[in-house]
Protein backbone atom coordinates (compact mmCIF):
# COMPACT_ATOMS: atom_id res chain seq x y z
CA UNK A 1 0.00 0.00 0.00
CA UNK A 2 1.52 3.54 -0.86
CA UNK A 3 0.37 7.39 0.37
CA UNK A 4 -0.60 10.04 -2.06
CA UNK A 5 -1.11 13.60 -0.85
CA UNK A 6 -1.55 16.88 -2.97
CA UNK A 7 0.29 20.31 -0.98
CA UNK A 8 -0.48 24.16 -2.38
CA UNK A 9 0.27 27.54 -0.47
CA UNK A 10 -2.16 29.86 -0.86
CA UNK A 11 -2.42 33.72 -0.38
CA UNK A 12 -5.70 35.53 0.77
CA UNK A 13 -7.60 31.67 0.61
CA UNK A 14 -6.68 31.58 -3.20
CA UNK A 15 -4.05 28.91 -4.16
CA UNK A 16 -0.61 30.52 -5.38
CA UNK A 17 2.01 27.36 -6.06
CA UNK A 18 1.37 23.67 -5.73
CA UNK A 19 2.92 20.81 -7.75
CA UNK A 20 1.67 21.73 -10.81
CA UNK A 21 3.13 25.38 -11.14
CA UNK A 22 6.49 24.07 -9.91
CA UNK A 23 6.40 21.68 -12.57
CA UNK A 24 5.71 24.64 -14.93
CA UNK A 25 8.54 26.60 -13.99
CA UNK A 26 10.80 23.68 -13.80
CA UNK A 27 9.97 23.13 -17.27
CA UNK A 28 10.09 26.72 -18.37
CA UNK A 29 13.81 27.00 -16.93
CA UNK A 30 14.70 23.98 -18.97
CA UNK A 31 13.37 24.56 -22.07
CA UNK A 32 13.04 28.55 -21.99
CA UNK A 33 10.08 28.61 -23.28
CA UNK A 34 6.52 28.89 -22.32
CA UNK A 35 5.11 26.97 -25.68
CA UNK A 36 7.65 23.83 -25.38
CA UNK A 37 7.20 23.66 -21.16
CA UNK A 38 3.05 23.73 -21.95
CA UNK A 39 3.32 20.86 -24.40
CA UNK A 40 5.78 18.84 -22.30
CA UNK A 41 3.11 19.17 -19.52
CA UNK A 42 0.30 18.41 -21.94
CA UNK A 43 -1.12 21.82 -21.44
CA UNK A 44 -2.11 24.54 -23.59
CA UNK A 45 -0.29 27.50 -23.73
CA UNK A 46 -2.92 29.97 -22.59
CA UNK A 47 -3.63 27.51 -19.42
CA UNK A 48 0.18 27.71 -18.60
CA UNK A 49 0.02 31.36 -19.00
CA UNK A 50 -3.04 32.05 -17.64
CA UNK A 51 -1.77 29.98 -14.33
CA UNK A 52 2.10 32.20 -14.81
CA UNK A 53 -0.31 35.12 -14.62
CA UNK A 54 -2.27 34.24 -11.72
CA UNK A 55 0.56 33.30 -9.42
CA UNK A 56 2.31 36.71 -10.00
CA UNK A 57 -0.95 38.48 -9.41
CA UNK A 58 -1.42 36.94 -6.25
CA UNK A 59 2.39 36.96 -4.89
CA UNK A 60 2.70 40.61 -6.29
CA UNK A 61 6.07 39.92 -8.34
CA UNK A 62 7.02 38.77 -11.58
CA UNK A 63 7.85 35.32 -11.92
CA UNK A 64 8.81 35.39 -15.48
CA UNK A 65 11.24 37.43 -18.03
CA UNK A 66 9.74 36.95 -21.13
CA UNK A 67 11.62 37.70 -24.73
CA UNK A 68 9.70 38.60 -28.10
CA UNK A 69 10.19 36.40 -30.74
CA UNK A 70 12.20 37.42 -33.49
CA UNK A 71 15.35 36.23 -35.90
CA UNK A 72 16.62 34.05 -32.88
CA UNK A 73 13.02 33.58 -31.50
CA UNK A 74 11.43 34.26 -28.83
CA UNK A 75 12.08 32.89 -24.88
CA UNK A 76 11.26 32.80 -21.14
CA UNK A 77 13.24 33.01 -18.35
CA UNK A 78 12.96 32.29 -14.66
CA UNK A 79 13.24 35.64 -12.21
CA UNK A 80 15.21 35.52 -9.33
CA UNK A 81 12.15 34.96 -7.51
CA UNK A 82 10.57 32.58 -9.07
CA UNK A 83 13.71 30.33 -8.89
CA UNK A 84 13.30 31.81 -4.84
CA UNK A 85 10.04 30.17 -4.66
CA UNK A 86 10.92 27.15 -6.50
CA UNK A 87 13.59 26.53 -3.36
CA UNK A 88 11.20 27.54 -0.92
CA UNK A 89 8.19 25.49 -1.96
CA UNK A 90 10.71 22.16 -3.27
CA UNK A 91 11.95 22.19 -0.08
CA UNK A 92 9.08 22.76 1.79
CA UNK A 93 7.45 20.04 -0.50
CA UNK A 94 10.27 17.45 0.13
CA UNK A 95 10.09 17.90 4.27
CA UNK A 96 6.08 17.66 4.18
CA UNK A 97 6.79 14.41 2.08
CA UNK A 98 8.96 12.78 4.99
CA UNK A 99 6.82 13.64 7.41
CA UNK A 100 3.75 11.94 5.87
CA UNK A 101 5.88 8.92 5.17
CA UNK A 102 7.07 8.37 8.59
CA UNK A 103 3.30 8.89 9.76
CA UNK A 104 2.53 6.46 6.81
CA UNK A 105 4.71 3.83 8.13
CA UNK A 106 3.86 4.61 11.56
CA UNK A 107 0.25 3.69 10.68
CA UNK A 108 0.17 0.84 7.69
CA UNK A 109 3.71 -0.95 7.97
Amino acid sequence: MNFHFKVWLEKDGQPVIGDGLYCLLKKIEQYGSIKKAAESLTMSYRQAWGNIKKAESRLGTTLLIKQVGGESGGGARLTLEAKELMKQYGNFRREVEACVQKIFEKHFK
